[in-house]
């Protein structure tokens, strides 16, 4: 339903033999089946229907993007280098320990670095969907990466929301 062509005629205009395409992410309002297997037939990543929570939105672009990522891909940030494929950490060379939940939490601001993630969205990258705990149980994982990484100063709250990892992009 975008102006002048829908998505489905995007995807299937000719490409150059040697060009690389992008992950593609159908978020529409068309429900029926045939319409989601033809979007996906055409190459889609994913077929996302609307309406739909933000979260899940974020969900399916996370997993795209881990799906499409090079492999050995590794973050770095200041002296830090998170390595997902290994689920290692590293600052300054030296190995740093993490739990699950911190390798995650860490993962994710990495990955979002200078962008505010909300506690909900932290909270569902560290322990999932289904945790019934609540959100101030990211506040205590926080607390342990600043103080583990020394990054009290670059790990900052946003007020009212969640957190955000200021790092040079």
């Amino acid at each position: 339903m975008m102006p002048e062509m829908d998505g489905f005629a995007l995807v299937e205009q000719p490409v150059e033999a040697d060009a690389v395409l992008p992950p593609v992410l159908y978020l529409t309002a068309r429900i029926e089946v045939a319409d989601r297997v033809r979007g996906l037939r055409l190459g889609a990543d994913d077929y996302l229907l609307k309406p739909f929570h933000p979260v899940e939105l974020q969900a399916r672009v996370d997993g795209i993007l881990r799906r499409h990522a090079p492999a050995g891909h590794a973050f770095h940030v200041y002296d830090v280098v998170l390595n997902p494929d290994t689920h290692t950490v590293t600052q300054a060379g030296q190995p740093v320990d993490m739990t699950p939940q911190e390798f995650e939490l860490l993962h994710m601001l990495m990955r979002h670095r200078n962008m505010a993630l909300s506690r909900e969205q932290l909270l569902e990258t560290a322990c999932g969907y289904d945790y019934m705990g609540g959100t101030r149980t990211v506040d205590m994982h926080i607390g342990r990466l600043r103080k583990k990484l020394g990054w009290e100063n670059i790990i900052v709250t946003v007020f009212k929301l969640g957190y955000r990892l200021e790092a040079p992009t």
